[in-house]
């Protein structure tokens, strides 16, 4: 973990959320990317979950999973799928209760502090991430 962790601020608001939600949606409409989108607030509890047409059934499980890992290990998933790469001593993250190793969760920062955390899924794990960026840049 880093040396000066961020801090937990002020969760997200319904409205923040629904720009970030927008800016997802968008990003998924553009490249015909069928998504489910998940944001989260500080303690991991949904704020919004949108599920596109066609999406798979699997991802309405596995956003709000990336969503909630992301905002309780502070740092977004892609880290912690690197680290199971890695093997060894990471492999111990593989025992973390709740915890979604993919990448495509995001934590969502405000003046410095994560506010919640948006989680994608439904493409390639890249591809979930693109929709996730996209989805903060709207913020």
């Amino acid at each position: 973990m880093a040396a000066n962790p961020m801090r937990y601020g002020t969760s997200i608001t319904l409205e923040e959320a629904k720009r970030v939600m927008a800016g997802a949606e968008a990003e998924a409409q553009r490249n015909q990317w069928p998504m489910v989108i998940a944001i989260v607030d500080t303690a991991g509890l949904p704020v919004m979950l949108h599920r596109m047409d066609h999406a798979q059934n699997g991802s309405i499980a596995i956003a709000p999973g990336k969503a909630e890992t992301a905002v309780n290990f502070k740092r977004p998933t892609k880290a912690l799928q690197d680290a199971i790469g890695q093997g060894g001593a990471h492999l111990r993250l593989l025992s973390a209760p709740n915890a979604v190793l993919m990448e495509g969760g995001v934590p969502i920062v405000r003046n410095g502090e994560i506010i919640g955390a948006i989680g994608v899924s439904g493409m390639s794990s890249d591809q979930d991430a693109k929709v996730a960026e996209a989805g903060l840049a709207a913020l």
